[in-house]
């Protein structure tokens, strides 16, 4: 191994940033760091979040609900803009004390409900509008299996395999080879999985594909990380497929916009509020929406 060893004090101390990207939002502390309320707006649902993999995952979910017609999951998408600390803010911390995207509240119930963390909510939209999640016991179990399993796995990807092979200030051997190899046995259990499924849980399309797919199927289709060449993401070929497929449906498509502030401006929409957004985008809204506070 090439990288310089590093001997633990005996009491760790924050006593500098990390360095790499997103080092200035990291802190060992919870709670806001400034007081500023969070827009509200009209529909049942108000969601604050970010295109990232976890943020997607709900706005799909949202875009699946109202393709199949049920105008009560109809929302407003706030867009919280993490590099600047916007989840810090104490209107965010008060629906979600960990200072996470996603965040959401339920405005149709009273009192109104606040639900944080990604599969708490998809569990909480399935249940709530009876959809994408099997109403036997052996589908409903299966499907929760598998949102289990991302929850589980997601950081060993993100936080793990992504900071350290294309965040962190210097790359190195051990921590890099790490998770690479946890990634491609995970890619590997997803592969195997789908060799005798055409969805993740089975047969039928649930909010397992849709909280897996933002994850691993960006990554197989090289859209997180720019590694599908470092870890051969061609050979899972199972995997691939399904994401080809995900990736046709309308409600995904238009998911995967939502809340998105980079890439080609023809895939953002930093905020939406009705489905007419979707085709009613400028240059002059986008950058009025970019600029909002």
């Amino acid at each position: 191994m090439s990288d310089s060893t590093y001997t633990p004090p005996r009491v760790w101390k924050w006593e500098s940033e990390s360095g790499g990207r997103f080092a200035s939002i990291n802190r060992p502390v919870a709670g806001p760091t400034h007081d500023k309320e969070l827009p509200v707006g009209e529909h049942p649902f108000q969601l604050y979040s970010l295109a990232t993999p976890n943020g997607v995952k709900v706005t799909v979910l949202l875009e699946e609900l109202l393709e199949k017609g049920i105008t009560k999951a109809e929302y407003d998408a706030w867009l919280i803009k993490i590099p600047e600390g916007e989840q810090f803010g104490s209107g965010f911390v008060e629906i979600n004390p960990n200072s996470k995207i996603p965040a959401m509240v339920d405005q149709s119930v009273e009192p109104s409900l606040r639900i944080f963390e990604s599969g708490s909510m998809m569990l909480y939209l399935a249940e709530k509008f009876g959809e994408f999640l099997p109403k036997d016991i052996a589908g409903r179990t299966e499907t929760l299996n598998w949102l289990f399993w991302q929850m589980g796995s997601a950081p060993f990807l993100g936080g793990g395999f992504g900071h350290f092979y294309a965040y962190a200030p210097e790359k190195y051997e051990y921590p890099i080879n790490r998770y690479t190899m946890e990634v491609k046995r995970q890619l590997d259990v997803l592969d195997r999985q789908l060799a005798d499924n055409r969805y993740i849980a089975g047969d039928e399309y649930t909010i397992a594909d849709m909280a897996i797919w933002p994850w691993y199927g960006a990554l197989v289709k090289n859209r997180v990380y720019d590694a599908a060449e470092f870890l051969e993401a061609h050979t899972y070929k199972n995997v691939m497929r399904w994401a080809d497929e995900l990736e046709q449906r309308p409600a995904v498509k238009r998911g995967v916009m939502v809340n998105r502030i980079w890439g080609d401006p023809e895939k953002q929409l930093p905020e939406r509020h009705n489905a007419s957004d979707f085709e009613n985008r400028t240059q002059d809204k986008l950058a009025a929406e970019l600029g909002h506070s």
